[in-house]
């Protein structure tokens, strides 16, 4: 009976491990937000980024409205997660740029799409910027969309991929 027990609790284990979609881990992110206005509007989103689990520091420049968030290992922290985030706190991304690990980013079940040619090192971290809706400004997004016309995934506007380039 425990045998039983044990195989069927395995199987199903294992079949939701399959299901998931794998990310690359994110390293660092550097968040500008838009539409900040004082300290406080600043220390509104730098609260809802310390609150996320997986976060391990946030530091804030108050003149380019920018947030840098380093993460602890193994973390599962979206793009999307992010971006609520900030959202939660009542402002918009205006840039969001990404520090991960190059080998997970060449898995082939990751959610992210390559917009440029780059091949990742192995050994290197990339940094790279999304350029989804809701992560550029609203005048990005729209030149992004003539630009990014023929990829097919872009057009479709999904939440879960997230189109990026490497960050010279």
């Amino acid at each position: 009976m425990f045998r039983d027990n044990l195989k069927a609790a395995m199987s199903i284990g294992l079949v939701l491990l399959c299901g998931f979609t794998s990310l690359a881990q994110m390293q660092k992110a550097e968040i500008k937000a838009t539409g900040l206005t004082c300290s406080m509007c600043s220390n509104a989103i730098n609260k809802q980024l310390k609150a996320m689990s997986g976060v391990n520091t946030v530091t804030t420049d108050l003149n380019t409205n920018s947030f840098f968030v380093a993460f602890e290992n193994n973390n599962t922290i979206t793009p999307k997660m992010l971006k609520d985030a900030v959202e939660k706190a009542g402002f918009f991304i205006g840039s969001l740029e990404l520090t991960l690990s190059a080998a997970d980013l060449k898995k082939k079940e990751s959610s992210y799409v390559l917009l440029d040619e780059f091949v990742p090192n192995n050994t290197v971290d990339t940094k790279v910027k999304v350029y989804d809706k809701g992560y550029v400004t609203q005048k990005e997004f729209k030149k992004m969309q003539k630009e990014f016309s023929k990829i097919a995934t872009y057009a479709l506007d999904n939440e879960e991929d997230y189109h990026i380039k490497r960050v010279l």
